[in-house]
This record gives structure tokens, sequence and C-alpha cells, in this order.
């Protein structure tokens, strides 16, 4: 465990007024800076590493497909979109389930079990021998992931206040987004291995990789606290401390799916995700049909993703400095749609190094809305243990239209 102290309230920033002075006389400047100190430097990172993996883990099929997996385990490309399917699937199926289990079992037990399994299943991927195996290691990655954001971000919400849960969001997201980077790097790199100990390229980044997040998934399970912390108790009624444990009821699940100010939330995700994860499985693959060779276009599909990193801070930080969420997510969306009308139309009429440069700009900035957003929708969240739910169906509704996305289209 780390040295966090479990009856400390978390607050950053500078006390506000006298008031506030007076109303924390037993929690000195001092303290509370130390106490965020150690919460940036333990929840947060770990949260953020576990990220980083699952995404690391859901990208390697895209650098194996490229190492010749595809004719190896004797599969086309109908099956891999079926298996990404059945993936989102899962996700859809348990994404709500996995965070009422996040309130009975605290982040600790629940968040490492999901990483450790989904490492698990990612290092089985090596034994895969035809169809059959690789949907049901893309289903059962689904069920094991599904949660882990949403339930992510509500467990930040917990030890941080709402003027700093943007950015802690968006550092916790960085996890997803360099996992989206160095996840062909690392392709590259390992598919050099190809041959050796008897094993083919892709079958070195399942096992190499699929050991990694095991590793975090333990140091989760014995550095994350498990406690999730109240905030000041003149910001917050709520103790986000008495959500774990209790039990959420079926009604409060239906009224949080089913609330009118929630759907424009679930329709612009699934919409953006439509059109943006297709390329987390094809991109590498698309750059080698434009003229690169596997290990170049490996290498290329990684520069997307590493400029998505500023641009999502970029909107991170717009987003804190105007505290105007709402008008920050619309703003990056707006981007992303303008970016996807010109690669659109400009496509057809240009030469290999600008049609790639069109990809990478639609890498790029279509992400860069996803932290605010998220952080968006936890901060109108009523209660504490309501807040894990508003970002359950969004999920949700994110991947059931990319599950709906017929797969030509992918």
């Amino acid at each position: 465990m780390v040295g966090i102290d479990e009856k400390a309230p978390v607050r950053g920033g500078s006390l506000s007024s006298q008031e506030d002075i007076e109303r924390s006389s037993s929690w000195e400047y001092a303290q509370e800076l130390d106490a965020r100190r150690k919460v940036d430097s333990s929840v947060l990172p770990l949260l953020f590493l576990g990220l980083l993996v699952f995404q690391l883990d859901r990208m390697n099929l895209a650098s194996a497909l490229t190492g010749g997996f595809s004719k190896d385990v004797g599969i086309d490309q109908s099956t891999v979109n079926l298996g990404n399917q059945l993936m989102f699937l899962g996700i859809v199926v348990l994404e709500i389930p996995a965070n009422i289990i996040l309130q009975r079992l605290g982040p600790r037990k629940w968040m490492s079990a999901q990483v450790i399994l989904f490492g698990f299943i990612t290092t089985m991927q090596i034994f895969v021998k035809n169809h059959g195996g690789i949907l049901a290691t893309r289903a059962i990655f689904g069920l094991s992931e599904a949660g882990y954001i949403p339930g992510g971000i509500f467990t930040l919400s917990c030890w941080y206040m709402r003027r700093e849960l943007a950015k802690r969001a968006g550092i916790f997201f960085f996890g997803m987004f360099g996992g989206n980077a160095i996840s062909p790097l690392l392709g590259a790199g390992i598919l050099k291995l190809d041959g050796k100990q008897g094993l083919k390229g892709w079958q070195w980044i399942f096992l190499l990789e699929g050991v990694f997040t095991m590793l975090v998934g333990l140091s989760l399970l014995f550095l994350l606290p498990d406690i999730l912390q109240k905030r000041l108790e003149f910001e917050d009624d709520e103790d986000c401390g008495s959500a774990q444990g209790m039990r959420i009821k079926g009604k409060l699940v239906l009224k949080t799916v089913l609330h009118y100010r929630r759907w424009p939330h679930f329709v612009s995700t699934g919409l953006v995700f439509a059109t943006w994860s297709p390329l987390t499985t094809y991109t590498p693959t698309v750059i080698v049909s434009l003229g690169f060779d596997r290990i170049e276009a490996n290498a290329l599909a990684a520069v997307g993703a590493f400029i998505a990193l500023p641009v999502v801070f970029l909107f991170a930080w717009i987003s804190g400095k105007t505290n105007k969420r709402g008008i920050t997510v619309m703003l990056a969306q707006t981007c992303y749609l303008i970016i996807l009308i010109v690669a659109r139309s400009v496509h057809p009429h240009v030469g290999k190094w600008s049609r790639w440069a069109l990809w990478t700009a639609v890498s790029s900035f279509a992400v860069g809305y996803h932290p605010v957003h998220n952080t968006w929708v936890q901060d109108v969240g009523d209660v504490s243990h309501q807040r894990a739910l508003w970002q359950a169906p969004k999920f949700s509704k994110a991947v059931m239209l990319h599950f709906t996305t017929p797969a030509s289209a992918q």
C-alpha cells in the first residue's frame, strides 16, 4: 500500500478564502499539498499504467497483422472485424455490471484483477491456431476490460476536487493515447525477433506485452489504495468512500441510462468512436498498402498517436483555463469533423506521403475531446455512486455504435 493517510481529505491548489482556512482548521495547507503529491505519485500513475497496458494489448493485433498473423492462423479480414466486434460487444455487456462490482470490491481488487486477466489472455494468444481461437480471445478481452475507464475516472474523482479533475483525467487518458503511440513502435522492434526460440514475430509481441501487463496488474494489487477517498467536506456533500460496498439498485441504473441529458454524450462519443476505432486495428496495414514495408508502417503509425498527446493536453488546458467544458468538447469535435471532411475530399487526389499525413491528422484529433468529455460527464453526476454509472453507459453506447458499423466500412 502507498503511504497515504486514509482519513485525510485531499485537495489541490490554494485555499480560496479565510473562510476556507477556518473551515479546515485541522488541515494545514502544507499537509494538503503533501497529500495531493502522494496521490499524484501513486493513484494517478498506477491507473495511468493500467490503461496504457490495456491499450497496448488491444493495439498489438495491428502490429501482429503486419507480421503474418492472419496467414499463419488462417484467418481473413472478416474474421478480424468479427473478433473486434465481439470484443466491443463484451464491453457493452459488462460495462455497467463492472462498475457495480467496482463499488462492491473497491478499485484495488477489481481493477488489478482486470489487468491481470487481460495480460493472461494476451499471452495465451501465442497458442491461437484458428478462426475460433481469435474470436474467443477477442471476446474475453472485451469482457475483462469492461468498466476500467469509467471506473478509473470515478476513482480519480474521489481523490481530487472538481477543478483538479480535468487535468488529471487528461493524464489518465494519456495512458490510452500513449499506448496507441508506443504499440506500433514496440511492434516494429519485437517483430525483428521473428524465428527466435521457434516463435513467430507476432507470438513474441503477444508474449512480451502480455507478461508485462500481468506485472502491471500485480503492481495495482499491491500498491493501489483500496478506499475511495473523500475530498474536502465543504466541497462535496457525499462521501466517495461510502459508495464502496453499497448495493446499487436496478432503478438507479435505469434512471442513469434513460435520462435525456445523458444521450447527447452517448451519441457524440459513439459517432467519434465509429470513425476512429477501426484505425486502431488497421492503421499499420493501411500504411503498408500505401507502399511502405512493415517496419516503416508500424513506425509511421505511431506518429499520429504521439501528436494526439499535445492535442489532448491542449484541449484539457483550454477546459481548465476557461472552465467551459461543454464548449471545449464541441470545439474539439468540430476540429475532428473538419479534418474528416478534408481527408475524405483530398485523399483520392494525392500521393502516398500526403495520404499518410491525412491518416495521421485523423488519428491525432480523433480523441482530443475525450478526457474533457469524461470529466464533464463526471461533474454532472448527482452523487458519488451514480458518477461511475454515468460513465459506463456512455462508453457502452460508443462501442455499440462501433459494433454496429458494417465490417466493410471498417
